[in-house]
């Protein structure tokens, strides 16, 4: 008796160029791609998303395994789609650490720095906070799932073999960046209001007693007041979050 493996090398090329389009996607994903995670951990979830994505849309990949150089050019086009999905969600993300850096300097918290897990390098210690509660809350609503189904509809506006439109993907990624820059300075609009209002106050105290030490004065009390303002309004800063992502990540979602 005699076995056909005759499939066996287009399905090994289809499935290494799923995987790089999964592969890029989860390096850059939020709370799966951060360098803390084990590595392994990272290539389990990447190998399984691509098992799961590769029976759907195996036929899709018209690979020529004649030539060396088509499966090239097809492989960097799958890596640069899975970088646009994973970038768009890192990004999203980024708006809480824009929010968080001005809060901490509203505050008087903005020399207290220390390692900002999700990007691996120094940042400020509210930015840190916000980041890991904002992507808390993305795994608490299942938000992460839009994200694996944008991977799904990803093979019906990118199809593969087909020369990615740079050109939109650019316009994506600029509108993705200044629209989390401008949420993040609207997250962080309370504070801005109460160190225009804390300071203008400090600055006639000073005036009216100019022989008190109004630093030493003013510090503590805007640290204080300033954690205070942000028990009270970190719950509408997360919902108006929450929903920012979401409408994020449905600009991926053109089936839904």
């Amino acid at each position: 008796m005699s076995i056909d493996v005759s499939f066996l090398p287009a399905l090994a090329a289809a499935f290494l160029l799923t995987f790089a389009r999964v592969g890029a996607m989860v390096m850059l994903m939020p709370g799966i791609g951060e360098q803390n995670l084990p590595a392994r951990v990272r290539l389990t979830i990447a190998l399984v998303l691509t098992a799961i994505l590769l029976p759907a849309h195996q036929n899709a990949y018209a690979v020529n395994l004649t030539a060396l150089a088509p499966v090239i050019v097809m492989l960097f086009q799958e890596i640069l789609i899975g970088v646009l999905l994973g970038l768009t969600a890192r990004l999203a993300i980024s708006a809480l650490q824009t929010a968080g850096a001005v809060a901490a300097q509203q505050l008087g918290l903005g020399f207290v720095t220390a390692v900002d897990p999700t990007q691996n390098q120094q940042g400020m210690l509210v930015g840190n906070f916000l980041a890991l509660l904002g992507i808390t809350l993305v795994f608490a609503t299942d938000m992460h799932h839009m994200v694996i189904a944008a991977m799904n509809d990803s093979y019906s506006i990118f199809k593969p073999g087909e020369v990615p439109l740079t050109g939109d993907m650019a316009q994506h990624i600029t509108n993705v960046i200044a629209t989390a820059f401008r949420i993040g300075i609207q997250l962080s609009a309370p504070f801005l209001a109460f160190g225009l209002l804390f300071n203008l106050g400090l600055g006639v105290l000073s005036r009216l007693m100019p022989q008190m030490q109004v630093f030493f004065i003013g510090l503590p009390l805007s640290i204080l007041l300033g954690l205070l303002l942000m028990l009270l309004v970190i719950g509408a800063m997360m919902g108006t979050f929450v929903s920012y992502l979401e409408g994020v990540l449905g600009q991926l979602l053109p089936s839904r």
